[in-house]
């Protein structure tokens, strides 16, 4: 299934904002319409209420998902177990540890992440999939109809995730810091907050010390191939073999694509959980470091576990993915549409 590139303000025909970034209908593509201020205001207050609703939902998974990814065996039996420590011990603001950062971010990272997809979409279906030098043989009528193809969908996908990999990590990497806090007193915690830990971060260890983690992050996110790929098989599965309304489809595909994303890229993001709380050393004086390359880390969980450690706190972060990025979608779609043009 293919959507036209339109501007935000044409959602009088129920289609999901999200879904028209998709691709463009044919080539060659059309010049993207002027976007007026009223459009650019509509869409930065949706992203607004879009990260708030993400992050409302899917947080205390995440920090219960980080908890079990980066603790010792012995520490929580379970998820159950690691859900009530965490409010018994901490309260219900133990759940939204280290919310501030992506919260922030989100208005960031959705709009980069979804320019990038439709701008590397528009690229490749420009300058491959509807070019006569890569696809010799098909007539110029046919290319002038050439759609993407769910593997350029997935091409475009680990391309827009890269992009966004250079935001997501320094906000992924102070999150994961403040998450792995325990004491329940501020006095006692090495952070005060993602001010006070970013400040300190930076001063002990500059820049680099800032995107830790950083090449474990690109890898995470090159699993985007397979969000972005299965989004457009399952939406065109249920459009051509479903009645179901397109806000009720992208609903669906939404969900279960980022499912499908988590289960092939989770071991990744153990990894990269296990890198970013590392101790830095140095001047922060928060430990003695024990990975220094990504291969350390990697064994590292391998060693502890076996192969169930790269699964470790999956049960948390499968039961957020659906509902966190489904309830993104509606709070995004119901803005956009609330506001006036």
């Amino acid at each position: 299934m293919s959507a036209k590139l339109t501007s935000p303000q044409d959602e009088s025909d129920g289609t999901s904002p999200y879904d028209r970034t998709r691709m463009l209908e044919n080539a060659p593509a059309q010049p993207l319409p002027n976007k007026s201020v009223i459009s650019n205001y509509k869409g930065f207050v949706a992203g607004v209420f879009s990260g708030i609703a993400k992050l409302s939902v899917g947080h205390p998974f995440d920090t219960i998902k980080v908890r079990l990814q980066t603790s010792e065996k012995t520490q929580f039996r379970g998820p159950l177990d690691c859900l009530l420590q965490t409010v018994r011990n901490e309260g219900l603001q133990g759940l939204y540890k280290g919310a501030t950062p992506p919260l922030l971010g989100w208005m960031v990272m959705d709009s980069v992440m979804l320019g990038s997809l439709t701008l590397y979409r528009r690229l490749l279906l420009e300058n491959v999939f509807s070019n006569p030098t890569f696809r010799q043989g098909k007539t110029t009528a046919e290319l002038a109809n050439e759609k993407l193809p769910a593997y350029g969908h997935g091409i475009a996908g680990m391309m827009a995730g890269a992009t966004v990999s250079f935001i997501a990590a320094p906000v992924e990497h102070v999150k994961a810091r403040l998450q792995i806090q325990y004491a329940a007193k501020k006095s006692d915690r090495l952070y005060s907050g993602p001010i006070d830990c970013t400040k300190k971060i930076l001063k002990a260890h500059g820049f680099h010390g800032l995107y830790h983690g950083l090449y474990a992050t690109l890898l995470f996110r090159s699993f985007f191939f397979c969000w972005w790929g299965s989004y457009d098989i399952i939406t065109t599965t249920f459009k051509e073999h479903t009645s179901l309304s397109t806000p009720a489809i992208n609903f669906w595909a939404g969900g279960l694509s980022a499912q499908i994303f988590w289960l092939t890229s989770y071991p990744s993001d153990v990894v990269k959980q296990r890198i970013m709380t590392d101790p830095l050393g140095g001047k922060l004086n928060d430990g003695t470091p024990r990975f220094r390359h990504w291969k350390d880390a990697a064994a590292a969980v391998y060693r502890e576990s076996g192969w169930r450690g790269y699964w470790r706190g999956f049960v948390p972060c499968f039961l957020r993915a659906f509902p966190a990025n489904a309830m993104a979608l509606v709070a995004f779609e119901g803005v956009m549409r609330a506001l006036p043009d």
